[in-house]
């Protein structure tokens, strides 16, 4: 299981978002995507260890390649 969010969502968070999936299905992969650089991101503490990032825009081969990475690790 994976799921892809945006960080910055209207009323909430794509780590809120993340943590409700985790509760009720742990060992799910997140990968989130967002305008903002991943080193403010990630420098905000806006994304857990062992989430996958792709900044906007990104290619669907891209996109691909991020959640094969993700689904294999």
């Amino acid at each position: 299981h994976l799921l892809l969010t945006d960080v910055v969502m209207p009323g909430t968070s794509g780590a809120d978002l993340a943590q409700r999936v985790l509760r009720r299905a742990p060992g799910t992969k997140i990968l989130y995507m967002s305008g903002y650089s991943d080193s403010l991101v990630f420098r905000f503490g806006l994304l857990q260890d062992g989430a996958g990032f792709l900044q906007k825009p990104f290619s669907p081969d891209a996109l691909a390649r991020k959640v094969r990475e993700l689904l294999d690790s």
